[in-house]
């Protein structure tokens, strides 16, 4: 049972999940979107928190940061406007997707409050946050090993992507510009 501290937590802490998820659509740049919606899971894994489920908190928290970083650098890379800043409208079909979405909310809403939901069968483990781990990855581990190197290279090869240095622009000291056989900095070789 949640004690009344951890209720009001949950309840501001789903607040400011939705308000920050609503702000992804109503900002009006690439990169403050990313940021709203890295700050909307960051309050979810608050609530994982709160309700004593630190596994998936610290899975959120981790991945849901790691996502965001990796958008942010593909965004500062790719994107004609400096990092996503320049305004832009997030939203297309703003009509139909508003629609949409708010049909869905109110579907998974009365769901939620309407289906009979069948009660606890046993008792809860002694480890909820291993049982939980083990039934996720158990013969998954290597694939998750591997991703997580795979999600690292992308972030660092992102990064060096991203970055204007040339080859040569970490040894710049070392370079004469005035030598005309530097092919660098001065002319072509003789």
């Amino acid at each position: 049972m949640l004690t009344d501290g951890a209720v009001v937590a949950v309840v501001v802490l789903g607040v400011v999940a939705v308000i920050a998820g609503i702000a992804v659509f109503v900002v009006d740049s690439m990169a403050r979107a990313t940021f709203a919606l890295l700050a909307s899971f960051l309050a979810v894994a608050g609530v994982f928190l709160v309700l004593d489920l630190t596994y998936l908190a610290v899975v959120t928290a981790l991945m849901m940061t790691i996502e965001m970083a990796i958008m942010v650098v593909f965004m500062i890379m790719f994107m004609m406007n400096p990092a996503g800043l320049m305004p832009m409208t997030m939203v297309h079909n703003a009509r139909g997707s508003a629609a949409v979405g708010a049909a869905v909310f109110a579907v998974i809403t009365v769901a939620v409050w309407t289906v009979d939901w069948p009660p606890r069968a046993g008792t809860p483990p002694e480890d909820s946050t291993r049982q939980l781990g083990e039934a996720i990855m158990g013969s998954d581990m290597l694939v998750m090993i591997v991703i997580g190197v795979g999600l690292f290279a992308t972030m660092v090869a992102g990064t060096v992507l991203a970055t204007h240095r040339g080859r040569y622009d970490r040894f710049g000291a070392d370079l004469d510009a005035s030598r005309p056989d530097d092919p660098v900095r001065g002319g072509m070789p003789r």
